[in-house]
């Protein structure tokens, strides 16, 4: 079992305590800073499920969470494993189920920026490969602004495998790729059970994985960018093609 962590951030502490109190060891506050609405809430609910409670100086807490970013708290805790994928068996069964797929997406923290974007434009879960992936750490708890708590992240052996599954199922696979087969995303109808592929910022999706998809499908730009998905950050690029499913699934 992976060694407790030290996480940080006022939202990703809350999520952890609302969704695993268990998993919460100590609790420590910053001095001065517990009389703080949000910190103060912090502080009830972790001592509600018996969490010992420590108040340390604010450098303390930047060294116990190798960063000055925590907003006065930090959570020793045991990490957040992935969920199984036999999860997906009964999340495919939904008529508008919805899967994000990361292929290789490797930055902590553009991880964690895709998973929180995943949360609100309504992800039933996040697909990432077992290799060549970020890990669930703090940091990636931290980006996600707790997120990383609300949704199944499945970590799987073979994504190929896992993606012909989605689409012996039923999902439509949709990768997108600059590729002169691939169509403007506002034309494609994903209102349906889909798979949204994300790749790599420097590679793009493997050859075996966009093998895989159904369809290819770019985000159109103005000007010089036009049509150039690598102009854009991974989890900007993840947050526009989302939206652009969300909107399409909104009733009329």
């Amino acid at each position: 079992m992976a060694k407790p962590s030290y996480f940080y951030g006022i939202h990703a502490i809350e999520a952890l305590l609302n969704q695993r109190p268990m998993d919460a060891l100590s609790l420590f506050v910053q001095q001065g800073r517990e009389k703080d609405a949000h910190i103060a809430q912090i502080i009830d609910t972790a001592s509600a499920h018996g969490t010992s409670i420590q108040y340390s100086q604010k450098d303390k807490l930047s060294q116990l969470c190798a960063s000055p970013q925590h907003q006065g708290v930090v959570l020793h805790a045991r990490p957040l494993g992935f969920t199984d994928e036999r999860c997906l068996d009964a999340l495919i069964a939904h008529e508008q189920c919805l899967f994000l797929v990361l292929d290789q997406i490797t930055d902590a923290h553009n991880f964690g920026a895709c998973l929180r974007t995943a949360v609100a434009m309504g992800v039933d879960a996040v697909i990432i490969p077992k290799h060549h992936a970020a890990s669930l750490t703090p940091t990636v708890a931290k980006v996600s602004v707790g997120a990383a708590e609300l949704m199944p992240i499945v970590s799987v052996t073979n994504l190929a495998r896992t993606l012909g599954q989605l689409k012996q199922a039923g999902v439509f696979v949709y990768g997108t790729a600059l590729d002169d087969a691939a169509a403007p995303i506002s034309t494609v109808d994903m209102r349906g059970k889909t798979a949204l592929v994300m790749g790599s910022e420097g590679e793009g999706m493997r050859r075996l994985t966009m093998e895989c998809c159904d369809a290819l499908v770019y985000i159109p730009m103005s000007g010089n960018a036009q049509g150039n998905l690598q102009s854009l950050n991974v989890s900007v690029a993840t947050g526009m093609a989302l939206y652009e499913i969300n909107r399409q699934r909104q009733p009329n």
